[in-house]
């Protein structure tokens, strides 16, 4: 099997991040996507992030329906900060017969001199970078591939900072994201 690990922290997943898994699973053939949200993520300011638990509840709610679609646990259950390279080490273990892509938005591109064992990780699955609106695809490594996606500029900073200033969000996430984050009161 062919399988995408599209790693975020998903505060909150919107919009983006699903048509991003999908169009990169369709151009590239994959059979299955796995969603895997970060407990807590190496490269960013964690004050607004909210709990994993709540943010697993979202991706969950998020791609139910899609039966190419699904979320694992195995950096929210390892608890602390969630390297790559460790997440990529356990599924090689979980998937041994599978071929891995590993897929990150080009905004994350900038983070690569940062990243624990990058080397080993490019080793270890394909590498794939999805176009993002603002992120220009520049210095990546040629041991990394880039897949063009169409252009959606959603942003979790733009949703969170849209509730707190009590502006509608409706539309950038799912519906059942939309409910979760209103019913729950996140981001408030």
């Amino acid at each position: 099997m062919k399988i995408g690990l599209l790693g975020g922290t998903f505060n909150p997943i919107h919009t983006g991040h699903l048509i991003l898994a999908e169009e990169v699973r369709e151009k590239l053939l994959l059979d299955r996507i796995i969603f895997v949200p970060a407990y807590l993520p190496p490269h960013k300011d964690n004050s607004e992030i909210i709990p994993a638990r709540l943010r697993l509840d979202m991706v969950r709610a998020a791609i139910k329906g899609n039966r190419h679609f699904s979320v694992s646990e195995i950096e929210i259950k390892r608890d602390g900060r969630s390297f790559t390279i460790d997440t990529i080490r356990e599924f090689k273990k979980d998937y041994p017969g599978d071929k891995l892509y590993f897929i990150i938005g080009s905004d994350l591109l900038k983070y690569l001199d940062d990243w624990k064992d990058l080397d080993e990780i490019i080793k270890m699955v394909d590498f794939i970078a999805a176009t993002r609106p603002g992120y220009p695809l520049e210095r990546i490594p040629s041991r990394i591939s880039t897949v063009p996606i169409r252009a959606v500029d959603i942003s979790g900073f733009e949703i969170r900072k849209a509730i707190k200033e009590n502006k509608s969000f409706r539309y950038l996430v799912p519906e059942s994201v939309f409910n979760y984050i209103r019913k729950k009161r996140l981001y408030r």
